[in-house]
């Protein structure tokens, strides 16, 4: 007679921590990743940088950075295209799903391996070069391991479900559920049908998302357009004799 009671028990609380993974902690992620990043900027200024490593270190850092910038690229690009953009507007642009599939299984393992791989070289380098080992730091130590672990999951998530499995189409779960976070009428149970891979892949998305502010990670939200319009740097000479030609307008010393 106790069953009934159970089984609505049992329901309530998986509904509950549902709603705390697939509601709660995406809006936490977010607003922390805004709210960090600006807080980041007005603070820390200076921190604001990859504390990049490449005078200790290069031979390495030639062949992993590439791979896994380029890989890191296609992978967020595809991530953005799968999520945000709808089955029906491809469909209705002319790509079917097979074609779609096909396409974005071969181009996120691609992709996948050489981040992966980019990643390896990277944290082989900083463990083994003495200079790049004392210039990491614990938060560098954490940030690494969150990265790979978002990265490793995605990479093992894609290969079981469609390389080792039957093939599973995200689009109709996590995509929309995805997207209901930012339409404000978030649904956990779209999220309960997906593969537990690509749970703990969306989880560990997560919690990056809410460190990302505080690593160097920040770096990848900047681009140096400043140098397009920052003015020239004038040097002059400390001669008191410039040559025996007149100097150009512009460049003649100043001060007696």
């Amino acid at each position: 007679m106790n069953a009934p009671a159970e089984h609505v028990t049992l329901a309530a609380e998986t509904a509950t921590g549902g709603t705390l993974l697939w509601v709660v902690l995406p809006y936490v992620a977010l607003a922390v990743f805004v709210l960090g990043h600006v807080w980041r900027y007005r603070y820390d200024k200076f921190g604001w940088t990859t504390r990049s490593s490449q005078l200790y270190e290069r031979r390495l850092l030639r062949i992993g950075s590439p791979l896994f910038h380029f890989g890191i690229l296609v992978v967020l690009i595809g991530h953005i295209g799968g999520l945000v953009i709808p089955e029906s507007w491809t469909e209705a642009a002319g790509i079917g799903e097979d074609a779609y599939h096909v396409s974005a299984v071969v181009l996120g393992t691609i992709a996948g391996v050489a981040t992966v791989g980019g990643l390896a070289i990277l944290i082989y380098r900083r463990r083994t070069v003495g200079p790049v080992f004392s210039a990491t730091t614990r938060n560098d130590k954490a940030m690494y391991v969150s990265l790979t672990l978002t990265i490793g999951l995605g990479l093992a998530a894609t290969v079981a479900a469609n390389l080792v499995g039957g093939g599973y189409n995200y689009r109709e779960t996590i995509s929309p559920w995805f997207r209901s976070i930012f339409y404000l009428q978030p649904d956990p149970d779209l999220m309960s049908e997906a593969p537990v891979l690509f749970r703990l892949h969306a989880l560990s998305a997560l919690l990056l998302f809410a460190f990302w502010p505080f690593t160097r990670l920040v770096h990848m939200l900047t681009a140096p357009l400043g140098y397009l319009t920052r003015p020239y740097i004038v040097y002059r000479s400390r001669d008191t004799r410039l040559g025996a030609r007149a100097p150009r307008r512009g460049w003649e010393r100043t001060g007696a």
